[in-house]
């Protein structure tokens, strides 16, 4: 592998475990979500607007919890499912070209994420402000991903040509 090539799959790495990274925190911090809540609702001033949103939000988790704690056990699921997603993307931070395909699954998932976010946000009857910042966190992951995508592609390609010129090397010393 050249040095171009060393570089090239360590900042493919770097993308791929930033996205990991935001995955993991993702899935850690779904499972606090009543105390997360009650830290902010004390702590953090927010627009009027958002203010009351979450202390609404904080409100329903306080009461559901109190009287109904098995439904959280969804949003436990919810957390387990970012972590097992974080783990998925191991397959390509150890090797991006062979394992390309992960990363395209990680941008479809991405791109889904805002149609889910505007279609079940509206039967929900979530506010518009908070089903666009649902959607960032699809935006978001995919910048890394998509870079990470452009730049597999490009070395994926500069493999295949060397292993080309490789093969044309030997067919001609063989004919020679």
């Amino acid at each position: 592998m050249s040095t171009s090539e060393i570089k090239e799959t360590k900042r493919i790495k770097m993308a791929i475990l930033l996205f990991i990274i935001g995955l993991f925190i993702s899935g850690i911090t779904a499972f606090p979500i009543e105390s997360e809540l009650a830290f902010i609702v004390k702590n953090i001033s927010l627009s009027a607007k958002m203010e009351n949103w979450i202390n609404k939000i904080y409100l329903a988790v306080s009461f559901t919890n109190s009287s109904y704690p098995f439904l959280a056990y969804g949003t436990d699921w919810l957390a387990f499912a970012h972590l097992l997603f974080a783990v998925l993307f191991i397959g390509p931070l150890i090797n991006p070209v062979k394992n390309l395909w992960i990363i395209q699954f990680g941008m479809i998932a991405c791109i889904l994420i805002i149609p889910l976010a505007f279609i079940a946000g509206h039967i929900r009857n979530i506010p518009i402000f908070w089903r666009i910042i649902d959607s960032s966190f699809g935006v978001i992951g995919f910048i890394p991903l998509l870079y990470s995508y452009k730049r597999i592609k490009q070395l994926e390609l500069h493999r295949y040509s060397d292993s080309n010129i490789n093969s044309i090397n030997t067919t001609n010393e063989l004919q020679n």
